[in-house]
């Protein structure tokens, strides 16, 4: 898997993420003990509002973000944003009022809904073989995983020797190491995208993603992944300290073996998808993640909920982790940050629902109740998903072009007016097509 990091721009890269992603896991922690300062007994609800105003900023503004992004180099428009993202993370240790933090919090993530999306549309022009993408993807994963991890340590070491504004001064430190790694490597321009007005560029991914099948099947896995996630990242705590009796390390530990299930499952995708395609790893971790999920209220112990909080992890990073590539093959590489950003957008709008439903029905039914309704939410994502995506779907369909002059370059690469090809959809096939009723 690490000898996809001898390739050049791609270590710059995944040094940056890295770099960026434990700075973030620093603010996380300092923006907590921030909320805390200012709100005290309210910081829950200064923290679950800050959640909301950032999954309200990565759907709304991703898809804006993408449609300028093509009108400016990448390189320059990913140093950019750190940059922003740089400057308010220095100002959040100064703020002293409840709206002065949610205003930084929009502001942070804007910037991030622009960078997360054009950053991962990257790395497939980089890595143009699969193998080195999955590779990739992988690794990313992992990186994510550690961030999880070590972060929190990280922060807890430096809390023994510095104030938790401090924190926020690691958050600088990371998104500016970012940049300037960013700036050592010339990122590839992918073929310019004809002319079009900003709205089409605003809404073109979101067409593209949803007129696609497999897309349309993987906006029903998110809904699956959301639905498990979300009751790992907001009731963990509950079931450890209410249920269980037990205390904050105990959280950590059980937050712990989810993520290394996580790691566990981005360690062998890589030889995995070389065997088996897309959707059947795919699927199989989102069974995993409903199946886990319908049978969280039995664990009655810690080791129980490691347990299942492991499973769950596995099949999160089972059904996240190959997201990329089907991504990558379901555009044309001048609509890939069009796409990426769609579904930056689109899944997080998945989590904008389920937060709340896990938080408020573990709060007025009880978890058992909760873990129930989840699970039946990911089930329903998971019936959506072999509806959408089937699993017999030829890799070329037949169709026409009826509207094409006989010299257009298309038809002469393909052979005629009735051809096939594996489909994308662009300027020539604005739709999945049907087979053409002229062939045999």
């Amino acid at each position: 898997m690490l000898g996809v990091l001898a390739n050049r721009t791609y270590r710059h890269l995944f040094a940056a993420q890295v770099i960026a992603l434990i700075g973030t896991g620093l603010a996380t922690v300092a923006l907590g003990l921030l909320a805390w300062q200012i709100a005290e007994e309210d910081a829950g609800l200064v923290l679950g509002t800050a959640l909301a105003i950032k999954m309200v900023a990565y759907v709304t503004l991703a898809p804006v973000a993408s449609a300028v992004s093509d009108r400016v180099p990448r390189r320059a428009m990913l140093v950019a944003l750190d940059l922003i993202r740089a400057t308010v993370a220095l100002a959040l240790p100064f703020v002293a009022e409840v709206w002065q933090v949610y205003v930084l919090i929009f502001l942070l993530q804007a910037a991030s809904a622009g960078f997360t999306p054009a950053f991962q549309a990257t790395i497939p022009d980089v890595l143009p073989d699969e193998g080195d993408y999955t590779r990739a993807l992988s690794l990313s994963r992992l990186a994510y995983d550690l961030e999880n991890l070590l972060s929190p340590m990280l922060a807890a070491a430096l809390l023994t020797v510095v104030s938790f504004p401090v924190l926020f001064g690691g958050t600088v430190i990371g998104f500016l190491a970012s940049a300037a790694l960013v700036l050592t490597v010339a990122l590839p321009s992918p073929k310019p995208a004809a002319p079009r007005a900003i709205g089409d560029r605003t809404t073109r991914g979101l067409r593209i993603y949803l007129a696609t099948p497999r897309l349309r099947g993987l906006l029903a896995l998110n809904l699956a992944v959301a639905a498990a996630g979300a009751m790992v990242v907001v009731n963990t705590v509950v079931i450890v300290q209410a249920r269980l009796g037990l205390g904050a390390p105990q959280v950590a530990l059980a937050l712990a073996a989810f993520g290394g299930g996580s790691m566990a499952a981005a360690l062998i995708l890589p030889r995995l998808l070389a065997r088996i395609p897309d959707r059947a790893a795919m699927m199989t971790g989102a069974v995993l993640l409903a199946a886990g999920t319908l049978i969280g209220p039995l664990p009655d112990s810690l080791p129980a909920l490691m347990a299942l909080w492991l499973v769950l992890g596995f099949g999160y990073s089972l059904t996240q982790t190959p997201t990329g590539r089907l991504l990558r093959r379901s555009a044309q590489p001048e609509d890939r940050p069009a796409i990426f950003a769609a579904q930056f957008a689109l899944s997080h709008a998945c989590w904008l629902l389920t937060y709340p439903l896990a938080g408020r029905f573990g709060a007025a039914f009880g978890l058992d109740t909760t873990f129930l309704v989840m699970a039946a939410l990911a089930a329903l994502g998971i019936v959506a998903a072999s509806r959408l995506w089937p699993a017999n779907a030829p890799a070329e369909l037949p169709h026409a072009h009826p509207d094409l002059p006989p010299d257009h370059p298309h038809l002469k690469e393909h052979g005629g007016r009735d051809h096939s090809h594996a489909i994308v959809i662009d300027d020539l096939h604005r739709r999945w097509p049907a087979p053409s009723p002229g062939l045999r």
